[in-house]
């Protein structure tokens, strides 16, 4: 359902080519150096109960990636060739052609392992009260600029709540294509990401209907702006062995990721935080690198990491226009978390910024 368009065709032409020429030796090493990168990456994601476990299956599953690998490899370099050929101008690079049959089971899956899904955000204020309430919609960033999500601040509400929903008109809480929500604390420092499914008090005792938690995003405070760069936490749930979520229904907001984290619980957790930014003594500001994919500086510029592996980037977030941002994300992540931590970046916090 999710493979990259081309697969088959690089597969073949690389079986091809190991047979006419004589360098096959030289690109297995740097095959295989990739993949043991990509291994030790989504190592990190898995749940401590799962590392120590079946081995010999994860040796056959890398030996699956490493093909997936390749054909992705090789498709940016043939871009990159072609591009240089043309004029020179320097062009965003679209996201791989993803194909999916079932958009809401899509935007809960992780992202494929070795893939970046590159995205954009696009920010609607049009109207007597988008100034307030805007509409923001999520499109992958290529050609077809396909529709995934869309999310809005609910009005009335006592803290920020936003709806997120598989149809771009379609905003409504009971409404069949509503398939998550981001809710905020009452000073907008600390949000939680959640499926569409049921709160617990109205669930079956065994909670197998109750509603998951996707997401925990904390912003630290930063009065009047003395401590330098917004910071942030992520905690999302871990990966089992076979590369799934780990379901996280909590029965009570006490028993939630938020919680959980703050009591230092992090059983099945996994917490990332955002890429501290450099001071640039020309421009005399932070900076980071976005590789081309961000053009504007912007307070919400952010890229998301693991602490053990800063150079594996798991989100990122930026402007390139006025109401216009680039969100790309990696595995373990999914479209909802991502766009769900991107709008909690839109939201105004008093005490952060």
């Amino acid at each position: 359902m999710f493979q990259i368009s081309g697969d088959k065709d690089s597969k073949s032409k690389k079986k091809a080519a190991k047979s006419e020429s004589d360098d096959s030796e030289e690109e297995t090493k740097s095959t295989k150096s990739k993949k043991k990168a990509t291994a030790s990456s989504a190592s990190l994601f898995q749940t401590s109960g799962d590392k120590d476990k079946d081995k010999d299956k994860k040796t056959k599953k890398k030996a699956k990636a490493e093909q997936s690998d390749d054909s992705e490899s090789e498709k940016e370099e043939k871009s990159k060739k072609k591009k240089g050929k043309g004029k020179k101008k320097k062009e965003r690079s679209p996201s791989p052609e993803i194909e999916f049959d079932d958009l809401e089971k899509f935007v809960m899956q992780p992202a494929p392992q070795g893939v970046t899904v590159k995205c954009r955000v696009t920010r609607d204020q049009r109207g007597m009260d988008k100034s307030l309430y805007p509409t923001y919609y999520l499109h992958l960033d290529n050609e077809k600029k396909t529709f995934l999500l869309a999310g809005r601040k609910r009005k009335k509400s006592a803290t920020s709540n936003y709806l997120i929903s598989i149809d771009a008109t379609d905003l409504s809480r009971g409404g069949e294509n509503f398939v998550g929500k981001l809710r905020s604390n009452l000073m907008g420092t600390k949000f939680t990401v959640f499926d569409n499914a049921l709160n617990p008090d109205r669930a079956l005792p065994d909670l197998s209907n109750a509603r998951q938690e996707l997401a925990g995003i904390i912003y630290e405070t930063n009065v009047l702006g003395m401590k330098g760069p917004r910071r942030m936490t992520v905690i999302i749930p871990g990966m089992s062995k076979d590369n799934e979520r780990v379901p996280f229904r909590p029965r009570s907001d006490c028993d939630g990721l938020l919680i959980r984290h703050q009591n230092r619980r992090m059983d099945n957790m996994i917490e990332l935080h955002n890429k501290t930014p450099v001071w640039n003594e020309e421009t005399a500001s932070h900076v980071l690198n976005f590789n081309g994919r961000v053009t504007q500086a912007s307070i919400k510029n952010f890229q998301i990491v693991h602490s053990k592996d800063l150079d594996y980037i798991v989100m990122q977030f930026g402007r390139i226009a006025d109401d216009i941002f680039t969100l790309d994300f990696n595995y373990p992540m999914c479209a909802i978390q991502a766009f769900a931590i991107a709008l909690s970046s839109f939201d105004g916090k008093i005490a952060c910024e």
